[in-house]
């Protein structure tokens, strides 16, 4: 019974992977062709360490070598730990902050980009979504380097929650454009020409007619978006004052003397959050694709 469901499992997971059947359990019941194989393992080797990780949240003994029986003492200490709610807050902050500001400059850059033509726009469009391919030490540096040179002595701005939100928008508005790009290549340009010869003014076709169908577009690039803000360590490690860590700045500053059941419990909540997130954001992409079909 066992093997048979694992065999189901394993079919299921490469008809979903290829889209096509890779083996067939009727006649070849005990035969496993590589990608078969090959899915199975790339499965357990990107959620074995998770699901590792989820169980030994809840061990009892304060060292993750031992299992010494089950408790959700971890979790509770969670909510109490008043370092562990600051770099929350700080981390709500950033992501809802650079989320927001994204939202706007990445719709706009979109729509400037699919609908009007201008001298340098391949360049710009280019440029523009750089930030997607570009190491996020390349950026972490980059941006350390404007603000020491250009925004801490000019300015007066000192590193804080702040520069970590501007160094965010960095990132979030590329992926926001590019989502919002996306949605907006199968819509039908008709639509706003209909409304400009109805009377409607350029601004109303924008916020009656445009707007309204690439709002799918935006709430999954804002999803996703704030899934990186939320779990970048990189980039707001080189940007943040004293006493600015955002929460994965403090789970790393926790682990150097050792990972504690605290530590993979807060780190199993940023995973469930996260890949919620994630999840919603692809299920609104989806949905509203096969609408526009």
């Amino acid at each position: 019974m066992l093997n048979c469901a694992i065999l189901i499992w394993v079919r299921w997971i490469s008809i979903k992977i290829t889209g096509v059947e890779v083996f067939n359990l009727r006649k070849k019941p005990r035969v496993l062709y590589w990608q078969a194989v090959f899915s199975l393992l790339m499965f357990v080797f990107m959620y074995l360490p998770i699901f590792v990780l989820g169980f030994y949240s809840f061990n009892k003994s304060p060292y993750g070598a031992t299992w010494q029986g089950f408790t959700l003492d971890w979790y509770r200490q969670l909510f109490g730990d008043e370092r562990i709610l600051l770099a929350l807050k700080n981390s709500l902050i950033v992501a809802f902050c650079a989320v927001g500001i994204s939202a706007v400059l990445g719709t706009l850059m979109a729509v400037g980009l699919g609908r009007y033509h201008f001298p340098g726009k391949a360049l710009y469009r280019g440029i523009s979504y750089l930030p997607l391919i570009i190491p996020d030490i390349a950026i972490a540096v980059a941006t350390l380097v404007f603000l020491a040179a250009v925004a801490i002595p000019l300015l007066g701005i000192s590193l804080s929650v702040w520069t970590i939100v501007a160094a965010h928008v960095v990132f979030c508005l590329a992926y926001i454009g590019l989502v919002v790009s996306a949605r907006l290549t199968n819509l039908d340009p008709y639509l706003e020409e209909a409304a400009l010869d109805l009377g409607a003014t350029p601004m109303q076709a924008f916020i009656k007619v445009l707007l309204p169908q690439l709002m799918p577009g935006i709430i999954a690039g804002c999803l996703l978006a704030f899934v990186l803000s939320l779990d970048d360590f990189l980039i707001a490690t080189f940007t943040a004052g004293s006493g600015s860590n955002t929460l994965p700045m403090e789970i790393f500053s926790r682990i150097r003397t050792g990972v504690k059941p605290d530590v993979n419990a807060l780190s199993v909540i940023l995973i469930v959050i996260s890949a919620t997130v994630a999840l919603i954001a692809e299920l609104i992409r989806a949905s509203s694709e096969r609408k526009s079909q």
